[in-house]
């Protein structure tokens, strides 16, 4: 099962380059001192260098060996904004309105990791979730045959055996009312993700309704999503649609849905929107002391993940490792 260090001797194996765009805020700073001092990920430090040096000497943080780029000044810009006009021509953006883009930090790291500089990107402390994801779906896009971003929480409490416990929950954070194939791709992407934490996934759509026992339209799009995805991945264990109870209670689905290989047992739970997984994976979190790392974004071509801007330099710490071990 899950433990960060199996993520670290990933990354100990294969180092990893990841960009923090908000280079000055002291827990970035605080995160990137520990990531130093473990020497398994080099981070790069968004930012005026005067006053990233001068954030971490009254912070008392050691970020020596740390790359600094502060894009007014970064050797390769010129090159950054060819590049830019051209991913954006259907825009018609011009040179001198690209730089004036590239001399955000969003922006400038997030092509940092399109020109190769870096692996992965963690934003957000600052920055809004739009202004993280906005970026990277323009410049990093989707990986072919995905239509869409979406994002996972990774789960993880202590259990009774001493091993810990991990469950994924999608989509959390991105896609409001998501459609049926659009769950379709949140499912197996979140399945992916929920491998890279040692989760053998089993899969659950879940709903207000146990295989049929409700009706209405929602009911039917978990279904129809359930029964799409097992064409898509007939390798994965899917069941759909389930209500919680069913979906995580061996009891319970032992008399709602006896044949169910996945009910009782499910680790991989998909939502039927944004409102229903963001409060859900907040009562496991609150009520059921799990803690809990995302949003982990899926579906992009390389590593960008969001900070919440209420997180503290631990959460930067663990949101680092995990998104350059995904890279």
């Amino acid at each position: 099962m899950f433990g960060f260090g199996q993520l670290i001797d990933i990354l100990k194996k294969s180092p990893k380059k990841i960009v923090f765009t908000e280079g000055n805020d002291p827990r970035i700073l605080e995160a990137a001192s520990r990531l130093l001092a473990s020497n398994f990920l080099s981070p790069i430090l968004v930012g005026n260098e005067a006053e990233i040096q001068k954030a971490a000497e009254e912070s008392g943080f050691n970020i020596r060996g740390a790359k600094i780029i502060d894009p007014l000044h970064f050797e390769k810009f010129d090159e950054m904004v060819t590049m830019f006009c051209e991913l954006r021509k259907s825009k018609g953006v011009t040179p001198e309105q690209a730089k004036g883009v590239l001399s955000q930090a969003n922006y400038f790291g997030t092509m940092l990791v399109k020109m190769g500089y870096a692996d992965a990107l963690l934003g957000g402390a600052t920055y809004s979730t739009a202004d993280t994801v906005r970026p990277a779906l323009q410049l990093i896009k989707t990986k072919p045959g995905n239509s869409i971003v979406s994002s996972c929480f990774i789960l993880v409490r202590p259990s009774a055996t001493g091993e810990n416990e991990v469950l994924a929950m999608a989509d959390c954070a991105i896609n409001i009312h998501p459609t049926e194939d659009e769950l379709v791709e949140i499912a197996g992407e979140a399945a992916e993700c929920a491998k890279i934490f040692g989760v053998d996934p089993r899969v659950a759509f879940l709903s207000y309704s146990t295989l049929g026992s409700g009706k209405g339209e929602d009911v039917d799009k978990m279904r129809n999503a359930a029964n799409k995805t097992r064409e898509k991945y007939p390798e994965l264990p899917i069941e759909g649609e389930l209500q919680f109870d069913a979906a995580v209670s061996p009891r319970v689905a032992r008399t709602k849905c006896p044949e169910s290989k996945v009910a009782g047992h499910a680790n991989t739970f998909i939502f039927p929107d944004i409102n229903a997984g963001n409060i859900g994976y907040k009562i496991a979190q609150r009520l059921g002391n799990f803690d809990a790392y995302g949003p982990i974004l899926l579906g992009l071509n390389a590593p960008i993940n969001d900070l919440s801007r209420g997180c503290n330099a631990s959460e930067v710490y663990s949101m680092a490792i995990i998104t350059a071990a995904l890279a």
